[in-house]
């Protein structure tokens, strides 16, 4: 009786205690869905966010040819390089400077041909003496002639001949500074707004998978398998990113704008750009054993032309201590009457001919003072040559140092955006399977889109490095 009894006793406790669990997971069921209930009218659903993921990144655009149409044109980096070699301003008033110092010259010289004038006198003696004797004076006088003058040696016709060819030089020089300015200037801001593009990819990209993940710590909230916190993290970190999204966005105008104004494109009409993903790709190498060769820069060919140009004015400021001399030959026709119907009735031709010889004497030390500042320049002129190839090399190993640097980096980062998605598709598989906590999800993201957006700026800082070198040696071609 004593075992049956214990027996009864031990089963009337287990009893009691099945009863009181039971009752504690009803109370924790009650107070879990009274908060739900609660929560559920303050937390609001996760707005969608529209899928436009990529598989890759810097995917190219289709080239179209809408612009026969009147729809939006689509233009390459070498499409916009040529379009402003036609409209941009500079560039066309540069061209029309070469002409220009062509026309300069031609005044200049304008010397050198014959110098032709023609002038008349009419004359009426209002009183006048014969000597007692009348007939002899004339009342009227006219005195038509012509001047012929040639120029045999003045030193300013030679500096002028001199000079001419190297005006023209100098004026096409400036002309294709001009357009190395617009190659490196148009490529630089055709890749600032294609970086700004991408990166706007790479944020809608980012703001889907946020997007995605809202929604998924919204429905894993509302089932109580995940904390409020989670769900609250992943909407500031969505929030975040569309603000960047919406600000990578405005700047596309601007730099739309920029890039017009170098490509002398109507502000009113609008286009596209396009590029080649492996045009692209190839473009970033360049051979960097090729040594610096100062004389392919523009500047310094500018400046030897601007050189010689002193030198001749050295040589004119000699020269001036020369005689001038030059030919002339003199006609007149004196026609003389009485009478102004009669005037033309009879005349009487004169003619000269003879050489002009001028020999400058003494001008108050202004030909010595004038060659004397002119050598002065000349020193000045040679000083400029050595200070430009200090910043010639200068320029040049900065933008070799620079070059190389960042192309290690894009290699590394290239590399650092393929372990970054590995990364986050890990963790968030894991986040699902309740393995770790959402703030791992958020710094996976956080390395995804940062690795992303630093290899674009990689990519083009190395594009933007490869202009400013061949800029540095003189190797744009345009």
């Amino acid at each position: 009786m004593t075992k049956i009894a214990s027996v009864l006793l031990i089963m009337r406790k287990i009893t009691f205690l099945l009863f009181i669990a039971g009752l504690f997971s009803l109370s924790v069921a009650y107070a879990q869905n009274k908060k739900n209930n609660r929560d559920t009218s303050r937390v609001s659903a996760p707005v969608v966010v529209p899928d436009t993921s990529r598989a890759n990144l810097l995917i190219p655009v289709t080239v179209k040819d809408s612009g026969k149409n009147g729809g939006v044109q689509y233009l390459t980096l070498q499409q916009c390089i040529e379009y402003a070699m036609h409209n941009q301003p500079g560039l066309n008033i540069a061209i029309i400077n070469i002409d220009v110092a062509k026309t300069t010259n031609a005044i200049n010289l304008a010397g050198a041909l014959p110098q032709v004038s023609a002038s008349g006198d009419l004359t009426h003696f209002i009183a006048q003496n014969n000597g007692g004797q009348q007939g002899k004076g004339y009342a009227n006088t006219f005195t038509p002639g012509v001047a012929v003058s040639q120029a045999i040696f003045n030193p300013a016709l030679l500096y002028a001949h001199r000079a001419a060819p190297l005006y023209v030089k100098q004026a096409q020089q400036a002309t294709d500074s001009t357009r190395i300015f617009l190659v490196t200037s148009v490529s630089k801001s055709f890749y600032n707004l294609l970086l700004n593009l991408e990166q706007i990819n790479v944020l809608k990209e980012d703001t889907a998978r946020l997007g995605k993940s809202v929604r998924d710590a919204y429905h894993q909230y509302k089932g109580g398998i995940v904390d409020e916190t989670d769900y609250d993290e992943a909407q500031i970190t969505l929030n975040n990113s569309m603000a960047q999204l919406k600000q990578a966005n405005e700047n596309v105008i601007p730099q739309y704008a920029a890039l017009k104004k170098l490509m002398g494109f109507p502000s009113e009409r609008q286009f596209n750009i396009v590029f080649d993903t492996l045009q692209m790709m190839k473009g970033i190498h360049i051979d960097t054993t090729v040594q610096l060769q100062y004389e392919k820069r523009i500047e310094l060919q500018s400046l030897e032309t601007t050189k010689a140009l002193q030198g001749e004015l050295i040589n004119y400021y000699g020269y001036s201590f020369l005689p001038t001399a030059s030919a002339f030959f003199n006609y007149n026709r004196t026609f003389q009457n009485n009478n102004y119907n009669n005037l033309l009735t009879s005349s009487y031709p004169t003619s000269t001919i003879g050489l002009s010889v001028s020999i400058p004497i003494f001008t108050g030390f202004a030909r010595l003072n004038n060659l004397h500042k002119a050598k002065l320049q000349g020193q000045i002129l040679d000083w400029n040559e050595k200070d430009l190839k200090f910043t010639i090399y200068a320029e040049y190993t900065t933008a070799l140092a620079n070059y190389k640097g960042n192309y290690y980096n894009l290699q590394l980062l290239q590399r650092n955006v393929a372990l970054a998605k590995r990364t986050y598709f890990v963790v968030d598989l894991q986040y699902k399977q309740g393995i770790v906590p959402y703030l791992n999800v958020i710094t996976a993201e956080s390395n995804l889109i940062t690795s992303e957006i630093s290899y674009l700026n990689a990519l083009f800082q190395v594009l933007s490095n490869k202009i400013d070198l061949e800029k540095a040696m003189g190797s744009v071609s345009y």
